[in-house]
């Protein structure tokens, strides 16, 4: 496994080599974005205090996870990811104050069906999913998600430029498994 302290045009090149077909692509705006929201749920307990803080592990995981978005050379990236983290854990913490059945129900369902649509997306695909090979891959992830909504948004066309120059670009349908 390479090092996870790459830089971002590394890590989403790597991770853009397993996802050129646009619909595996869709998925993963569903899939990644109700998986994180999952963990965020799941580690949102147990509360303790620190420095006179109430946190739960999630804050923890997302305030590590954040300085790692910020640090992979690609700024604004690195904080829009942070930020969509931060909202998909602020939505989480409420659930968490839930009976403990409800929370991990919501936790655990929310996980699997992600999960579920993220595979979905791999059949379209015809490849595994990055992680498989590479564990940094699931860090990835949420910041390859946020970085297509701003290639599609725009922003980023040289780094887009860079990737594509790596993985080639993004297929449509039933061709996109057979040129995989």
């Amino acid at each position: 496994m390479a090092s996870p302290f790459r830089p971002a045009l590394d890590l989403l090149a790597m991770y853009a080599a397993y996802h050129r077909d646009r619909r595996n692509i869709a998925t993963h705006f569903i899939g990644i974005p109700l998986i994180v929201y999952a963990l965020a749920i799941l580690l949102a307990r147990p509360g303790f205090e620190l420095a006179g803080l109430a946190l739960t592990p999630i804050h923890l995981v997302w305030l590590f996870s954040a300085l790692w978005y910020l640090t992979r050379g690609e700024l604004v990236l690195g904080a829009a990811t942070s930020l969509v983290n931060l909202l998909l854990t602020a939505l989480a913490l409420p659930v968490a104050t839930l009976a403990t059945p409800q929370w991990l129900g919501w936790g655990i369902g929310l996980f699997v069906v992600g999960w579920v649509i993220q595979f979905i997306g791999h059949k379209y695909e015809g490849r595994k999913p990055a992680f498989v090979d590479d564990l940094v891959g699931l860090l990835v992830g949420p910041m390859f998600v946020v970085a297509e909504a701003l290639f599609a948004l725009g922003w980023g066309k040289p780094l887009l430029a860079a990737i594509e120059a790596q993985v080639g670009p993004t297929r449509s349908g039933p061709a996109a498994v057979q040129a995989g």
